[in-house]
């Protein structure tokens, strides 16, 4: 525990010591920022016609769901900003460690290929979550100027940060791959868009292969927690993502130790 800790501290102050984790930040919350100006300028809108429409046929204006309305929109495009900056957080990972040299000395440095992998995992999955944490900063202003659920919104930070989880993992495996910090990240973005996207087909041909299509992609899982809630279905599906990200990473490792 304590080495993984210590390759996790070396990580995050290698993050912040370097213009790319501010970079990664200012991109985020700019492309959140602007997210989170026009939905809600949406909502005002359209909150502002009924009232119109309530006040010009003497009727009490239909109650309207922040959370529906506002808040599960903007989770879902965090999703969308995070599939195109996450490999951008993993691609140096391990690709700069091979590409500096620096790499011989993790191998004959006394921490094992899990400690090694999981330190670095954290790390990276440490910068995720302080990316979604500054949107709470926009989502706060809801909270001071109307009454939104705070239940949905943290089965939606939680299914977040799994999914965060998941794009980590498998852009750690791809930065183990290789030395190359940009072959690693098109590698990542390739095969996360893949399992985004993969659902369309499914749509399109029906049977057992639009169920598999639908269990596969990213997208169909985050569904729910955007809504509010939290399926066992889906928790187990990030998990199982993670975990087998996880292991071909230090498979990957083990084989550049034995090759040393």
């Amino acid at each position: 525990m304590r080495h993984m800790l210590t390759i996790m501290r070396k990580e995050i102050n290698s993050y912040f010591r370097s213009p790319v984790a501010y970079f990664l930040l200012f991109v985020f919350t700019l492309i959140f920022g602007y997210f989170f100006y026009t939905v809600v300028s949406m909502f005002l809108l359209q909150s502002l016609t009924q009232a119109q429409y309530a006040q010009m046929y003497e009727q009490s204006m239909p109650p309207m769901n922040i959370n529906e309305m506002v808040i599960r929109p903007l989770l879902l495009n965090t999703s969308v900003i995070s599939l195109f900056l996450a490999p951008m957080i993993t691609m140096r990972l391990f690709a700069e460690e091979k590409k500096t040299g620096t790499i011989e000395l993790l191998m004959t440095s006394p921490v094992t290929d899990l400690q090694l992998v999981l330190g670095k995992f954290f790390a990276a999955l440490f910068l995720y979550a302080v990316m979604l944490g500054l949107t709470m900063v926009y989502l706060s202003v809801l909270f001071r100027y109307g009454n939104p659920d705070f239940r949905p919104l943290i089965a939606g930070y939680l299914g977040q940060l799994l999914l965060g989880a998941c794009f980590v993992s498998i852009g750690l495996m791809f930065s183990t791959f290789t030395r190359n910090q940009l072959i690693a990240g098109s590698m990542t973005f390739f095969v996360l868009l893949l399992l985004w996207i993969i659902e369309w087909s499914g749509q399109n041909s029906g049977g057992a292969w639009a169920q598999i299509a639908s269990y596969l992609s990213l997208t169909s899982h985050i569904e729910n927690f955007s809504k509010g809630v939290i399926d066992l279905k889906d928790t187990v599906y990030y998990l199982s993502v993670v975990v087998l990200g996880l292991f071909f990473s230090v498979r990957s490792v083990e084989s550049v130790r034995w090759r040393a």
